[in-house]
């Protein structure tokens, strides 16, 4: 069995799971934000919030940056010298910052002390979009 292949395909699939939480916790603020009066409907919200962000999406992110170090290792560390990878790791911070960010935005919802609008939240969601086209363009044709 190739190691590298292996890796790299578990990277792969930790990444697209991070990604889907990404992607999808944005998206559940949003309606958690417009049925702030409704209790019953507001404690459902927090925990698929919850459970999206500390089940699924904080450990996908935690194995997609164990993976993806893997595969730097098996590489070699000289791949630090190529502007491509230089870039998708800071990337990669953008995005790992940006996970930090919503569980503040989660933290902020639970205590109900979210100031932020349905329209911001929907406006934010595409910051992970952006970024994932960016770094799979980098990955793929290395332009740099």
């Amino acid at each position: 069995m190739n190691i590298y292949l292996l890796f790299k395909s578990l990277h792969l699939i930790a990444v697209i799971s991070w990604m889907a939480g990404l992607l999808y916790l944005p998206r559940i603020f949003v309606y958690h934000v417009e049925n702030k009066e409704k209790k019953e409907t507001t404690d459902i919200f927090e925990v698929m919030e919850k459970r999206l962000f500390f089940y699924i999406m904080r450990p996908a992110m935690i194995f997609t940056w164990i993976f993806g170090l893997i595969l730097i290792y098996i590489n070699g560390i000289e791949v630090f010298s190529q502007l491509w990878m230089q870039i998708k790791i800071v990337l990669v911070v953008l995005l790992s910052v940006y996970h930090e960010y919503l569980g503040k935005c989660l933290v902020s919802l639970k205590s109900n002390t979210n100031t932020r609008s349905s329209k911001f939240f929907r406006i934010i969601n595409e910051v992970p979009t952006v970024l994932l086209i960016t770094i799979i363009f980098i990955v793929v044709f290395k332009p740099i």
